[in-house]
């Protein structure tokens, strides 16, 4: 999710009342409470938090800045927990209450900035604090000590159980608070991806719908013309069986023209009982003895129990795969369409019934596999690609409540698994007395 230039420019605002606080509480502490013995440096401090403040306003008002908004907010943090850093350490480190302050930085990195910036705040803070703790603790640096009214008179040097307990205490809130934030950011992330998605497959169904209405009637005065050409060709065997193929062809990009116009409107398909050899079948018909240069076709078609679906559209989503394949070969190969029955090795539904699309083609990246199902998102868009296939595809599976799986090793070849699950048993019909 790419971060809008308001959060860097919502933290310079933030800032300014941060700096306005440092000075109010730095004069309180010194002149009404009396607890703050030396305030020169706190307010140093406070002076350079007020400079780099107004660089980054300055920065932000130019109209052609056009800088990363990360860089922008890790720097912004960087300076601040080094500032906050100072300011504690000037005014009893150990025993101040704004100690908890670090934690508004982890929240602030883990919400703007990806791993590992969050992390690598979290370790500086931990380092800077528990270094100057052990630096006092040892008495290598002076300690600016709190005089707060219950304190014994006389210096008394930190103890080491104290901070010991203190640091524990800050580290673990600290990388907590780190850990939290940066959860919610990746499930935000993962929701933001997601409804993305969903508006890119809407806008889809919309899209092809459109598409599917301006086909319609051309489609008809094809249909209306080969009827016609049929009855001239009667007494010729061989063109009224290519009349016939081409007659079923155009049948099922009717329906799938009619189902595609229902993807916008929220109706599902009607599922029935069919045999999925049968639908693997009528696609070897329209692909052909030869479906490619140099391309050898096998089918192993095993005994499988009927699945519930649709099996026109099994037909559209097993083509897709083998033109998908024989794309995959440009230089030949062997192309292999099977059906096996599952069983008990499913192990989202017993008995279900799988048909794979098999090809020795030139495979697909591991890092491509996750995102092959994504609308629009295709590695062939020099050669007319358009990433609509693959995700139209498992669209159309998920309605039949199956799924698709894919394995693939480069240079060896692609295997596309559809997985549909076994139609239900009919109820033995009982005797009418």
């Amino acid at each position: 999710m790419k971060l809008p230039p308001e959060g860097a420019r919502w933290l310079v605002s933030l800032r300014w009342a941060a700096c306005t606080s440092v000075f109010a509480v730095t004069c309180a502490a010194h002149l009404a409470l009396g607890v703050l013995a030396n305030p020169l440096p706190l307010y140093l401090v406070g002076l350079a938090m007020v400079a780099y403040n107004l660089v980054f306003q300055f920065t932000f008002r130019q109209p052609e800045w056009d800088g990363s908004i990360e860089r922008s907010i890790f720097l912004q943090i960087l300076l601040d927990l080094i500032s906050l850093t100072l300011l504690l350490y000037f005014s009893d480190l150990s025993r101040n209450p704004f100690l908890v302050y670090f934690v508004f930085h982890m929240i602030i990195a883990g919400v703007y900035l990806r791993p590992p910036a969050p992390q690598f705040f979290a370790a500086l803070a931990t380092t800077m604090v528990g270094g100057l703790m052990l630096l006092e603790y040892l008495g290598l640096i002076p300690v600016f000590a709190l005089r707060f009214p219950s304190d014994p008179e006389g210096i008394h040097p930190p103890d080491a159980m104290y901070l010991l307990g203190v640091f524990v205490a800050f580290a673990s809130s600290l990388w907590m608070s780190m850990y939290f934030t940066t959860s919610i950011r990746r499930y935000v992330d993962r929701a933001h991806a997601e409804i993305r998605q969903k508006e890119k497959m809407l806008g889809i169904g919309q899209l092809v719908a459109g598409i599917a209405h301006q086909i319609a009637n051309p489609l008809d005065g094809v249909q209306n013309c080969l009827r016609i050409i049929g009855e001239r060709v009667k007494n010729d065997e061989h063109l009224s069986e290519y009349v016939r193929l081409m007659a079923e062809a155009l049948d099922r990009i009717e329906r799938t023209a009619k189902r595609v116009q229902a993807f916008a409107r929220p109706h599902g398909i009607e599922l029935q009982s069919f045999d999925p050899n049968a639908a693997v079948e009528a696609t070897l018909q329209v692909l052909g003895p030869h479906p490619g240069r140099n391309v050898r076709l096998l089918t192993e078609l095993a005994e499988v129990p009927p699945v519930q679906g649709d099996p026109y559209t099994l037909q559209e989503v097993l083509f897709n795969l083998c033109t998908n394949a024989l794309a995959a070969m440009p230089n030949g190969g062997t192309l292999t369409i099977r059906s096996l029955a599952l069983g008990r090795k499913d192990e989202d539904q017993m008995g279900s019934v799988a048909v794979e699309v098999e090809d020795t083609g030139v495979g697909i990246p591991r890092l491509e596999l996750e995102r092959i199902f994504e609308p629009f998102y295709t590695t062939r868009a020099d050669k007319g690609g358009t990433g609509l296939g693959l995700g139209l595809c498992r669209m159309l599976i998920s309605e039949m409540g199956g799924r698709i799986t894919v394995r693939s090793v480069l240079g060896q070849g692609t295997i596309f698994t559809v997985i549909l699950n076994p139609a239900p048993a009919r109820r033995p019909s009982l005797p009418v007395a």
